[in-house]
Order: C-alpha cells, then sequence, then structure tokens
C-alpha cells in the first residue's frame, strides 16, 4: 500500500490519517522515500501502530515504550538526517507549533543512500536541505552531549557541506558534489542523533509550526545568529569548526574566528538563495513573544551551550527578524 499524502512539516492530523491507512493495509514494514516530512511522518506511524493514542503523547525524550515496526528510508534531500536519527519533528496544528520527539526506536534499520536520487530535488529545496545539514553538524559539535565520535562526523560533515553544497546548485547533475552532500548529509544525521542539537533548531521549530515555513531556511536565517550568541560566552568550539570549513584560525582570537564562521555561513546562505530575514518568511513583530515562549519548551534546548531565558530568545528573533 501506498501512502502519498504527507505535507512539509508533517502534521499532527496526516499523521493519524496515515496510521489508518496503515491498519487498513496490514502491512508490518514502513518504508519511507522521500525528504525528512515524509521520513518523520513514516516514523510517527510507526509510533503510533506499536504504541497507541496520539503522536502529540510523545513529545520529549524516551516517551516511545514499545517496539515499532522495521523502518526502512530512501531519502531524497541531502539532508534531514531523519534517515539515521532518532528524532522526528511533527506539526501541532492546534498549538501551530512542532513538537520533537526523540527516542532510540526511532533510528529506522535500514538506510538506502543513493545519490543519484538527490538529482530529482527542486532548487530551493536543495539550498534548505544542506542548509539543515550544515546546522545539524554545526550543532552536534557545540553541543553539552558532543563526544569523539560525534566530532569527528560533525567536522567532516561540515567540510563536505561547505565545499559541494553550492556546486550542487550550479551543476545539479553532476555526480561528485551530490556525493558529497550525500555523505556530509549522513555525518551530520549521525552526530545529532548522538549529540542532539541546540537553539538554532529551538528556534526553527517553533517558526515552522506557526508559520509551515520550510525548516532548512530557517535554519540558513538562524543560525548566523546563534553561533555570535552561544560563541559571546564560549568562542573556542567554534575553531574546529572554522578550520573545517577553510577559515584561517592559526593565530587569532576565538571570538574573531567564530564571527567570521558566522558570516561565512550568511554568505553561504546567501549565494544559495536564502532571504536575509525571518520577515521574508512571514514572521512578525508580534509573534515574537509567542515564539520565544515556546522554544523554551523545546527538547533540543537542553543541549545548547548556552543557558537561555525567554528575554535571549526574544532578542535572538530580534535580531533575525
Amino acid at each position: 500500500m501506498v501512502w502519498s499524502e504527507p505535507t512539509p512539516n508533517p502534521k499532527d492530523h496526516e499523521i493519524a490519517a496515515a496510521h489508518e491507512r496503515y491498519l487498513d493495509s496490514g502491512a508490518d514494514v514502513i518504508l519511507a522515500v522521500g525528504g525528512g516530512s515524509c521520513i518523520d511522518a513514516a516514523k510517527g506511524v510507526a509510533i503510533l501502530a506499536s504504541n497507541g493514542g496520539t503522536i502529540l503523547d510523545y513529545a520529549g525524550v524516551d516517551k516511545v515504550i514499545h517496539p515499532i515496526p522495521p523502518l526502512v528510508m530512501a531519502p531524497s534531500t541531502s539532508g534531514t538526517g531523519a534517515d539515521v536519527s532518532q528524532f522526528a519533528v511533527v506539526t501541532d496544528t492546534e498549538r501551530h507549533t512542532k513538537i520533537t520527539i526523540i527516542s532510540r526506536t526511532l533510528v529506522p534499520d535500514i538506510s538506502v543512500i543513493d545519490p543519484r536520487l538527490l538529482t530529482t530535488m527542486p532548487e530551493e529545496l536543495n539550498a534548505a536541505t544542506g542548509l539543515d545539514a550544515l546546522t545539524h553538524a554545526i550543532e552536534a559539535y557545540v553541543s553539552r552531549a558532543h563526544n569523539r565520535l560525534t566530532d569527528h562526523h560533525a567536522l567532516h560533515a561540515a567540510r563536505l557541506i561547505t565545499g559541494n553544497l553550492r556546486d550542487t546548485t550550479l551543476e545539479p547533475r553532476r555526480a561528485t558534489p551530490r556525493i558529497g552532500m550525500a555523505q556530509g548529509a549522513l555525518e551530520a544525521g549521525m552526530a545529532f542523533t548522538n549529540a542532539i542539537l541546540g537553539i538554532t533548531h529551538a528556534m526553527s521549530h517553533q517558526v515552522g509550526g506557526l508559520l509551515d515555513a520550510p525548516h532548512g531556511v530557517l535554519n540558513g536565517v538562524l543560525l548566523p545568529h546563534a553561533i555570535r550568541f552561544n560563541a559571546a560566552d564560549d568562542p573556542d568550539r567554534y575553531v574546529p569548526l572554522a578550520a573545517a570549513v577553510g577559515i584561517g584560525v592559526e593565530g587569532r582570537p576565538a571570538d574573531e574566528v567564530a564571527d567570521e564562521l558566522a558570516l561565512f555561513i550568511r554568505t553561504l546562505a546567501d549565494d544559495v538563495g536564502v532571504p536575509k530575514g525571518l520577515s521574508d518568511l512571514g514572521v512578525k513583530e508580534g509573534d515574537l513573544p509567542t515564539l520565544a515562549r515556546t522554544t523554551l519548551d523545546d527538547a533540543c534546548l537542553a543541549t545548547n551551550p548556552r543557558e537561555v531565558d525567554a528575554a535571549d530568545v526574544y532578542a535572538l528573533f530580534r535580531q533575525a527578524l
């Protein structure tokens, strides 16, 4: 049975409908072919198939108790990392926000990474998912939960993504950049599924839930601001990241290097067509208090390297507007 109705930023009611189709089909394995929204929807169906209730019941960490049906993923973007991660992100359509579900049960059993599939992406999705993968790498590296293995994957992913994303927009069918992006997205996914993420994702989830805006584009707008915010407390972790993307770091102050990394990412976002600010995506001044409040409930904030409060988040949203 094929279910092909998920929309970007998969919705709670879509997952409920897909679950009903899954039960009617008598299937016992779930195969997802598509981007992160498709894969997250598949994970949602798998959760309900074995655990019941509604998908919003599982917001947070380790709420999925019973084993889920086998998951086979073939990602068509590079990349959300959903094909190798313990995350699923779902839109709560009543509260107009997103919930983050984190559970080891959600790591797929099989992921088929085929760079040729990535050539089916439209240009804007290529840019958005590439910046999403870069955000995974950077946030995983500076996460409070990082370790040597995640550091290795994160740094290599940052180098691969920044070295290949522009080329995939200029020569979308050339094999070498696509292979680089496929590997970069995979390694970024392996890094963040173990180290978790940070304030960029916590904030972008809220805007995505409110406005149904593209997740990777939001990350591209927010990431430079998040780097400067975190680096104001401790810039040292950003120095190896800067070196990995080709920024000269020898003998330079860490705060200067971190600021250049933020500028480097903003320039990359410009080059692949990402808007300058959140206002270009529909965010209004009046939305900011709600966005700041709901950000504090996002599970990704727990591993951000700097403590934050509502005033901090509000100020960051204002900067990014």
